[in-house]
């Protein structure tokens, strides 16, 4: 993990073998400065005790339901709200070295954060027709609409009509490229790809039915 030599300046520093701990807090124009306890796991788990009173119970909330408990809210502005101490300074969090450490999949699934629902998301997908060679949407908010896309995307010569719910047929207009630009990423409409929206497999996109690699990897590596 990170050197003590970038660290050391950091107040309330502890190093331990599978974590590292700073002082943190955030400041509300309401509630003034919240302190808190960061926790940085050797998985890139993020986590942080709240101390805004004497009896809080120090439940280990995520960033983001650290910056939502004194007021405020945005999947990643946490970066900016949360702040350590550096040389007595605050310092946003996201000008630190530690946010190197952070892992979306480590924190996306620890099953804590009010935000989890919202972040595990498949943005929506394009795929060619092979006899109009126009891009169609396929959107994946469901298992079904996943398993569709999947198979279309896996099929050697995909064709409009080939979908089965016969949503869009060769005879049928191509969407704007400023509506293809929009892809339903809850971070950014014109989000281009970030860990927010982009999925690399989970039992929502991968089925134990399929015969293909990267079901087949995806099953043999998953943990259960």
């Amino acid at each position: 993990m990170c050197s003590e030599e970038e660290l050391k300046d950091m107040d309330g520093f502890k190093k331990g073998s599978r974590f590292i701990e700073v002082k943190c807090g955030c400041t509300s124009k309401k509630y003034g400065d919240t302190i808190g306890k960061l926790r940085v796991s050797s998985n890139g788990q993020f986590l942080i005790s709240c101390k805004c009173t004497s009896t809080h119970d120090e439940k280990r909330l995520t960033p983001y339901d650290f910056q939502k408990h004194y007021g405020k809210e945005g999947a990643w502005k946490w970066k900016n709200h949360i702040w350590v101490l550096i040389n007595k300074k605050k310092v946003p969090l996201g000008r630190t070295a530690l946010l190197k450490y952070y892992k979306h999949a480590s924190n996306g699934t620890n099953g804590q954060s009010t935000m989890q629902a919202k972040r595990l998301f498949h943005r929506d997908e394009f795929i060619t027709c092979s006899n109009c060679k126009i891009e169609r949407r396929f959107r994946l908010r469901t298992e079904e609409e996943c398993r569709i896309y999947h198979d279309a995307l896996n099929a050697r010569r995909w064709r409009c009509d080939d979908s089965p719910y016969h949503k869009f047929t060769c005879h049928d207009g191509e969407q704007r490229a400023s509506s293809k630009s929009c892809k339903g990423c809850p971070r950014s409409p014109t989000c281009k790809g970030c860990t927010t929206c982009v999925c690399f497999g989970c039992l929502k996109c991968r089925f134990l039915d399929c015969r293909c690699r990267t079901c087949i990897d995806f099953m043999k590596n998953a943990e259960p």
